[in-house]
């Protein structure tokens, strides 16, 4: 009885639950990881973002601030900035620290501009910036150059456009 209720739960897959997609089924466009290394990840964004940050308000960067600032532990940090020096990003020596190398310093900016604006568009949309800190970090790192460029536009048509203030919140004009 028991070689029985084995032999039933090691029965193999059919050939029809292939990961393989219908024909003429689109699949979404693939997340970027790690495993794309010709591509910057948002994960190496991040990490150059923040180690920007340090070395404009300390004048350097080591593992220690990077991981408490990006709240990850040491070890997963120490493996990035490795990461990041070979791949150009940052000139790294060990156990003295690292800086941005001139690239580094240009994807770093890139994402820190992306960021200003779009907190700027979400104050000029009546929403306060930092409490949609995740929907701005997450907007940052997914749009194309032209979808910047027209968020851009748009923020500065806000400015000359505003909308109207609401004088009180709007759950309080809501009916009940």
């Amino acid at each position: 009885m028991f070689r029985a209720s084995i032999t039933f739960f090691m029965v193999r897959p059919s050939a029809k639950t292939s990961a393989r997609p219908s024909p003429g089924v689109q699949t979404p466009p693939r997340k970027r990881s790690a495993h794309d290394r010709a591509e910057v990840t948002e994960s190496m964004e991040d990490y150059l973002e923040c180690i920007f940050d340090l070395e404009n308000t300390k004048g350097y960067a080591c593992v220690s601030d990077v991981a408490e600032a990006l709240r990850l532990n040491r070890a997963s940090t120490s493996i990035m900035v490795k990461r990041l020096g070979k791949l150009g990003f940052l000139r790294y020596e060990p156990y003295r620290g690292f800086a941005l190398t001139p690239e580094g310093s240009r994807v770093a900016e890139k994402i820190r501009k992306r960021h200003a604006m779009l907190a700027d568009l979400f104050q000029l949309m009546g929403l306060d910036h930092r409490e949609h800190l995740s929907d701005i970090e997450g907007i940052e790192h997914h749009l194309s150059e032209r979808a910047f460029r027209r968020f851009a536009e748009l923020a500065a048509h806000l400015r000359q456009h505003p909308f109207p203030r609401v004088v009180a919140s709007n759950r309080s004009s809501a009916p009940s």
